[in-house]
């Protein structure tokens, strides 16, 4: 019988227990193995994306990590959506980088409702005319007519987190569930889009939780994973959460890599407050993807420190397609 690595280094699936037991391997083998499956499956290619919170505060849900939860006492800035022009603005500051992706995120369970959803479809129009990198949004749920209306309007990737295990997330939040977020992303799927889904780590969630999620993300056959790293807020429930280890941190994206090898492993939120000085170790670990600029409330690190340290690894950025999409199907 082939060895795990073996496994994974052919994209063979994993079971759960094989999964499991790739924690407790020695950390350095960990590493250099999830190296050699990003090697094998994608080669020096890195892949930038930048966000912009084109609608904060305020929102319904209890997700006990988020500083935008109206349940929680964070002083957030809070507005509504962002007109058309902002947000061409906001783009036009992040397409100087070498970004392929550009994400719309707003706070909310349905945040594009009525008014704001005309708002939204006019800005993401005007970018998408604009011939910018890819479009993504995150805008919570999306029913059927708001995707077709997406697809019009030239977006083709919806992001839609699933955070946690279906074990752990009653943990984390109680106005909707675990259930509600993989239809979501299973209706995106259905309409044709690409989506990105990933997890949040650090909620007190057990490696159970991060190998299973892990699993059921693979499971989807999802393209993107944005790996997170909680950086706790004053007024949330998870504002005294201790931080996770330096190797905790690289082990989950060693893992995702081996459980996932074709995949882009994105590291974003938390990256400069759990990392510090070892930011470029997630490569090592097996990342292809990593998030520059600013995050939706917290500022992130110098985005030409982020550019030097990629290329100082000898890593190619992929260079941003600026086609025409209106052409496009």
């Amino acid at each position: 019988m082939p060895n795990i690595f073996t496994l994974t280094l052919n994209n063979l699936p994993l079971t759960r227990e094989q999964t499991l037991s790739l924690v407790d391997v020695d950390f350095d083998t960990l590493l250099c193995e999830a190296n050699r499956v990003r090697k094998k499956y994608h080669g020096n290619k890195i892949h930038l994306c930048s966000i912009v919170n084109a609608r904060s505060g305020l929102c319904s849900e209890d997700c006990a990590f988020c500083a935008q939860s109206a349940h929680h006492k964070t002083n957030v800035e809070t507005y509504g959506m962002m007109p058309p022009e902002k947000l061409t603005e906001e783009a036009s500051k992040a397409e100087k980088y070498p970004i392929d992706h550009f994400g719309v995120v707003t706070s909310g369970r349905n945040a594009a409702e009525e008014n704001e959803q005309k708002l939204l479809l006019e800005g993401l129009k005007s970018l998408n005319d604009s011939a910018r990198p890819e479009l993504c949004v995150s805008i919570g749920g999306v029913k059927d007519d708001l995707l077709k209306k997406l697809h019009d309007a030239g977006v083709r990737r919806i992001h839609h987190n699933l955070e946690t295990s279906k074990r752990f997330f009653p943990r984390i939040c109680s106005t909707h569930s675990y259930d509600e977020r993989l239809e979501n992303i299973k209706r995106a799927q259905r309409a044709g889009f690409d989506v990105c889904c990933g997890g949040l780590f650090g909620l007190g969630e057990s490696w159970e939780d991060r190998v299973d999620l892990a699993i059921e993300i693979r499971d989807l056959e999802i393209s993107s994973v944005p790996l997170n790293f909680l950086n706790p807020c004053p007024g949330t429930p998870l504002e005294n959460m201790a931080p996770l280890a330096t190797k905790d941190i690289l082990k989950i994206i060693a893992i995702f890599r081996l459980t996932i090898p074709t995949a882009q492993i994105k590291v974003a939120g938390g990256r400069e407050k759990n990392l510090g000085d070892l930011q470029s170790w997630i490569f090592f670990a097996g990342a292809t993807s990593m998030m520059i600029g600013n995050y939706l409330t917290v500022k992130g690190r110098n985005i030409e420190t982020d550019l030097k340290m990629i290329r100082d690894l000898g890593l190619d950025i992929v260079a941003t397609d600026h086609t025409c999409r209106t052409c496009q199907t």
